[in-house]
């Protein structure tokens, strides 16, 4: 294991700690690979009969992908044609589906920030997921926010999700916390932050086959308490606005709308990526038809496609490089994005037999 993640077993459960807090734990390819070792270590290994994944502190378990990583290896040889940036995205794709059909419990201790690639090492799948949040919760899937898109399997459980809620935290990129996570269904337990550590003590104690009952039991005493979901009260506008049928419609629907709400997500909108906000819209229809490799498998595509029109690049650079937060889009209106320049984004890159996630 790499200095960032941590692994040792307590009562036949296997816990790991990503403990990178100075980069809130963005998932380096060092630290994808480890996790997946890890995993790949337990997954059949009769000793094991459950997994945690927490973070050493509670800001975060997890704020994403390291993104400085991304436009540095970027820039490195011609767009998109870094062999670490190829390694890293297939790795953790892979990863993200390892995660969300793992055979035992998976645990999330979804403490503070938790985006992106965080949400790919969360999302445990169904059959497995125990994905736990407290009030410091901070979730997002905000990749169009540096000229990306919600990838780590976002395209299945986003475009999964009720009615057009993924449709609106996909374009939008906005923040939610725990109510809401809870009400998308992308957590399934509430817990107050005081009572993590009593939480984390119980696991401790806890046989690893006796510990879904466990965690639930615990749990229970706090239902409710996640206090209300705005998105739950926003809900039939939600729907209303981001079900118009493209971006153009969805943003003309919100301009109509003079709730405080519904203009802080147009206001979101509006500086976001025009392209890639298409491309998502069109990510989050085809994905809901899809299962969950065929999901990895579209997303490793379109992210090497970004990469080549360097999208991500210019996003990173304004947002996190040079903080000027004046990202020069291309192209830079919603007006000027074409379905041609939509559609090359879902162009195969690979004949089927040499897909890098062929495998899945």
């Amino acid at each position: 294991m790499s200095e960032f993640v941590k692994t040792r077993i307590a009562n036949r459960t296997g816990i790991i700690t990503l403990d990178r807090p100075k980069a809130l734990n963005s998932l380096s390819l060092g630290m994808v690979r480890d996790l997946a070792e890890a995993l790949e270590g337990w997954r059949d290994d009769a000793a094991i009969d459950a997994v945690v994944i927490a973070s050493s502190s509670e800001k975060a378990l997890c704020a994403g992908g390291d993104i400085r990583f991304f436009h540095e290896v970027g820039h490195a040889t011609p767009m998109g044609g870094s062999a670490l940036l190829e390694d890293f995205f297939t790795e953790e794709y892979a990863l993200n589906h390892l995660i969300h059909y793992y055979p035992k419990p998976y645990v999330s201790l979804m403490e503070g920030v938790v985006m992106g690639g965080g949400m790919g090492i969360a999302q445990g799948g169904p059959d497995s997921g125990i994905r736990i949040v407290t009030e410091g919760t901070k979730m997002a899937m905000p990749e169009v926010n540096i000229g990306l898109f919600p990838d780590v399997g976002g395209s299945h459980f986003l475009s999964h999700a009720p009615g057009q809620l993924g449709n609106y935290l996909g374009l939008t990129g906005l923040t939610v916390g725990a109510a809401d996570a809870l009400y998308v269904g992308l957590a399934d337990l509430f817990v107050p932050q005081a009572q993590m550590a009593a939480l984390k003590a119980l696991i401790e104690a806890t046989p690893g086959s006796e510990l879904r009952a466990a965690i639930e039991g615990f749990a229970a005493q706090f239902a409710g308490q996640a206090g209300a979901s705005t998105l739950e009260a926003q809900r039939a506008g939600i729907d209303k606005h981001f079900g118009a049928g493209s971006v153009a419609a969805v943003m003309a629907s919100l301009e109509q709308d003079d709730g405080a709400f519904f203009q802080k997500a147009l206001g979101a909108m509006r500086q976001r990526s025009p392209l890639m906000m298409c491309v998502t819209h069109a990510l989050l229809v085809r994905g809901a038809a899809l299962d969950v490799a065929d999901c990895l498998r579209m997303e490793r595509t379109v992210v090497r496609h970004n990469f080549e029109h360097g999208e991500v690049l210019e996003g990173v650079r304004a947002l996190v490089i040079d903080k000027d937060n004046a990202p020069k889009w291309n192209p830079a209106g919603l007006e000027d994005v074409t379905q041609e320049m939509v559609e090359k984004f879902f162009a195969p890159v690979w004949p089927d037999r040499a897909h890098p996630l062929r495998h899945l």
